[in-house]
């Protein structure tokens, strides 16, 4: 089981694992997540990093080192990496590659009430889902080969990137084959929908 920790947000993670390469300064470590792609798998905000860095550096996991100045630029405080830091940083890093951990999607959500819907609505959405992830996998595999040329950076500090457009494929082809189910009334269990959106009486019929 993945244990609870003080500071659990990812761009956190992201902190640490920075430091453990080397003592840094805030600035620099926006650079660098950006010039490696970084910020596609972790929300970066100026104000959230110096939040973070704040949050670790209370709990002893990392600490300033020194304030440097470069030319007419506002000072910088460099971090570095506790002892403390470097075992959170390794066990955490453990436990997420190690450990299968449920993430609650809002599709999923929006999924286990699909039949609140009519039918063909249903379909219409999942259809128009289709087309926005067709879009989204394009622009995605389209970045990921850009970056990979331009900054010619090795598979290894993209898989992140990768793992997103698994992803992002393996749900194009599922939501596809749902719509199709959906539309062609093949779906096991598609006349459980009946009980939400009864079929008016028929001409003629009785009651």
């Amino acid at each position: 089981m993945v244990s609870k920790r003080k500071v659990s947000n990812p761009l956190a993670l992201a902190v640490m694992a920075l430091l453990f390469e080397r003592p840094m300064h805030p600035y620099e470590m926006v650079t660098l997540m950006r010039e490696r792609g970084k910020h596609g798998s972790v929300r970066l905000r100026y104000s959230s990093l110096y939040s973070v860095v704040g949050a670790l550096e209370r709990e002893g996991l990392i600490s300033s080192l020194e304030t440097v100045r470069e030319g007419r630029r506002p000072e910088r405080t460099v971090y570095g990496i506790t002892d403390a830091g470097r075992e959170e940083f390794l066990t955490w890093l453990r436990e997420l590659l190690r450990e299968p951990v449920k993430e609650y999607t809002q599709f999923a959500a929006g999924l286990s009430y699909l039949p609140a819907l009519p039918p063909e609505e249903a379909a219409d959405l999942l259809e128009e889902r289709v087309r926005l992830l067709e879009k989204e996998v394009e622009e995605t595999r389209s970045r990921l080969d850009r970056v990979m040329e331009e900054l010619d950076l090795p598979r290894l500090f993209l898989v992140e990137n990768e793992h997103e457009l698994v992803l992002r494929e393996a749900e194009l082809g599922w939501v596809r084959g749902l719509a199709r189910e959906i539309r062609e009334g093949t779906m096991g269990g598609i006349e459980g929908w009946r009980a939400f959106h009864p079929r008016p009486a028929e001409e003629g019929e009785d009651g």
